[in-house]
């Protein structure tokens, strides 16, 4: 495991002491556990960056569903008729 060295204001140290005290638990994992949060939160946020660019180009090339087309289908949900999941161009 490496070391890393972080300088903290005075008050983020008081509260991280405080909850570290109250979860019996180390600073160093409290530090480690907030940054695995904090990094996973970030992928997650460059994932859907990367959905909405990827969602915007297939709109832009037409790839797309009316809103009309995807109302009929939801209302054939649950009926005798009920309709496959429309694709694009439909």
């Amino acid at each position: 495991m490496s070391v890393t060295t972080v300088r903290l204001q005075p008050e983020v140290e008081e509260s991280l002491l405080a909850i570290a005290d109250k979860l019996h638990r180390t600073k160093s994992w409290l530090i480690n556990q907030a940054l695995r949060e904090f990094i996973q939160r970030q992928e997650q946020e460059q994932m859907r960056w990367q959905e909405t660019l990827s969602a915007m180009e297939s709109v832009a090339q037409g790839r797309v569903v009316s809103g009309e087309t995807v109302h009929t289908w939801l209302q054939s949900w649950g009926s005798d008729n009920e309709l496959s999941p429309p694709k694009t161009g439909q």
